[in-house]
């Protein structure tokens, strides 16, 4: 039916929970996805989907909202009280505002209503999956690990607490290694205030090297005279 080539085939492996009670929407689904390289398992109630769900084992879930013994709703709630990340789709002939709102404000990923273009729904599908990877990457450069989900930092072998603005900070700082990053970019993308007094932009990367720039390490944040900050190995210091 499809030819499986480009962002889909990047995304081979995945699993993906289907919830839904209707077989043919659940096999309509399934098979595209299949189609398209993702290990698809299909849970026909909210009690199962519940079930899978906190067993932690699945990239993405599909969940439609009206299903027989409760609707998704209650089934994301649920899940979500109990810790459960799995990025989550909700899937409905329910079209009303309302509707989505509350989907969205129990902690879905996204929403589709039915009927739906196949085509659109693999792109959305694609979209939440790569948000997971990109949550789940670790950061690194030289000896030094971030990890965005745990919030961990190391450097070698050596475990270092930051704040929350030091961490969000480093963060930044190392999605654009390399990338000399003024204090006006660092306000606007760390303090989410781009007219801010930007004098505490030095005062936090005075902490962070401080914390990371450990005795016998190679420095790693520099200052890049006229311009910010960048960090990176060199083989010089500045």
């Amino acid at each position: 039916m499809f030819a499986t080539q480009g962002a889909e085939a990047k995304e081979a492996g995945k699993k993906v929970l289907v919830v839904e009670d209707e077989p043919r929407v659940a096999e309509f689904i399934s098979s595209a996805l299949n189609e398209f390289g993702y290990i698809v398992t299909w849970s026909e109630s909210g009690a199962d989907g519940l079930q899978r769900l906190q067993s932690g084992d699945f990239d993405l879930a599909i969940l439609d909202v009206l299903l027989p013994d409760c609707d998704g709703f209650e089934v994301l709630a649920a899940a979500r009280r109990k810790g459960m990340k799995t990025p989550v789709m909700m899937l409905t002939a329910k079209t009303a505002v309302e509707d989505r709102v509350k989907g969205l404000d129990l902690g879905a990923d996204d929403y589709i209503p039915k009927p739906f273009e196949l085509s659109e729904l693999m792109a959305r599908v694609r979209a939440l999956l790569r948000r997971r990877s990109a949550e789940y990457d670790w950061l690194t450069l030289a000896d030094l690990t971030l990890e965005p989900v745990t919030r961990q930092v190391t450097r070698g072998e050596k475990r270092i607490d930051l704040t929350a603005r030091e961490f969000s900070l480093l963060e930044y700082m190392l999605r654009n290694k390399g990338k000399p990053l003024s204090r006006a970019q660092i306000m606007e993308n760390v303090w989410n205030d781009p007219n801010g007094d930007s004098t505490v932009v030095p005062v936090y990367i005075n902490y962070l090297r401080t914390k990371i720039e450990l005795p016998g390490c190679v420095r790693l944040i520099h200052t890049v005279r006229g311009v910010g900050y960048v960090l990176e190995v060199r083989d010089f210091t500045s």
